[in-house]
């Protein structure tokens, strides 16, 4: 069987197609440059993006894989959570196809490809631990099952990926925040400036970052005259030292609350045997690192997607696709597209 996958929440246009023997037959990223200048994704702007882009992305994705509509089996579609613009794009193009080619059409939760991603590349058996990271959202949970998630913790405020990106704003680094902040960490001083570690020492799995976003913005005004940040000059080794700093602090954080969850999912399920981590923060080396350390202290196998499955792609999508479908599960022509859609429902926040 072949899945066609679209995905269109955030400012990635792409599509990709699966087969159920776990071969990536096509994946096709368009990414979209016009939002460095405003440090920052525009919804509108990234609407009329995918708009312009989705027709081309998907016959790409076919082209590459060698096949037409008439040897897709079903279409899939991130239906949320995301910019809700380009994900109706995605989804509406998903249901035409489906409704032309009467395939099944498949509703996807964005969070739940990116969390089952790595059962495309390799065996990892439900239920496993999960963190699930990126610039929108920060997650501990467990993946019990196709749909079935248990959150045992999540941000109060920024997602690590959002810190990312706000961090490198004030420093001058440019947008997206986290490949910048990784590569000028690699020769900066990860000891030179004390910053906080957030919700450390605290029971629960709950994470926090919005005070360290603000400890490295009273830095960077340091090093202003006049205490402003907009004044400030730092040094192409102050900045490198600065995101060694963050980015350690950010590590630091994430492998003390997930320890917690370390403990509750063994206690849950003793039998468990994988920790996972997901999302665009999960293409960071050094993050993939220290939870790889942290996953072999606790005698769990630590698994991630390839780095370039960790960012949004139209694979995740498609493999999420397929494994719904090989469960028996499709979703009617007439499901509203969702801006918000938590994978754990029974979740306060």
């Amino acid at each position: 069987m072949r899945v066609l996958g679209i995905e269109s929440s955030c400012d990635e246009t792409a599509a990709a197609i699966v087969s159920d023997k776990k071969e990536l037959l096509s994946s096709v990223v368009f990414s979209q440059a016009e939002h460095e200048i405003f440090g920052g994704v525009v919804p509108e702007i990234a609407a009329r993006a995918h708009l312009q882009q989705i027709g081309s992305i998907v016959q790409a994705a076919l082209d590459r894989a060698g096949i037409g509509f008439k040897d897709l089996d079903a279409v899939a579609a991130s239906a949320g959570p995301g910019l809700i613009g380009g994900v109706i794009v995605g989804v509406m193009t998903a249901k035409a196809i489906a409704a032309v080619h009467n395939l099944p059409f498949i509703a996807v939760n964005h969070l739940e490809a990116h969390a089952l991603t790595v059962r495309l590349i390799q065996e990892v058996p439900f239920p496993y631990l999960l963190l699930l990271t990126s610039g929108g959202h920060c997650q501990i949970l467990i993946a019990e099952g196709i749909g079935k998630f248990k959150r045992l913790g999540a941000t109060v405020d920024d997602a690590a990926g959002e810190a990312f990106d706000k961090a490198a704003k004030m420093m001058g680094l440019g947008y997206p925040g986290g490949p910048k902040i990784e590569q000028y960490a690699l020769s900066g001083n990860p000891d030179r400036f004390d910053l906080p570690r957030p919700m450390i020492g605290k029971p629960g799995c709950d994470l926090s970052f919005s005070g360290l976003k603000t400890a490295v913005r009273h830095i960077i005004e340091s090093f202003s005259p006049d205490g402003t940040i907009e004044h400030a000059c730092l040094s192409e080794q102050d900045k490198a030292d600065l995101c060694a700093c963050f980015q350690k602090a950010v590590l630091d954080s994430l492998c003390s609350r997930l320890k917690n969850g370390i403990k509750l999912f063994k206690k849950q399920y003793p039998a468990g045997t994988h920790m996972v981590v997901a999302g665009g923060v999960a293409a960071n080396a050094a993050l993939r690192q220290a939870l790889e350390n942290s996953a072999k202290k606790y005698k769990l196998i630590f698994a991630a997607a390839p780095m370039k499955l960790c960012t949004d792609n139209g694979a995740m999508v498609a493999w999420t696709g397929m494994e719904h479908l090989l469960a028996g599960l499709s979703d009617p022509l007439d499901f509203s597209p969702r801006p918000r859609w938590p994978l754990d429902p029974s979740a306060k926040r």
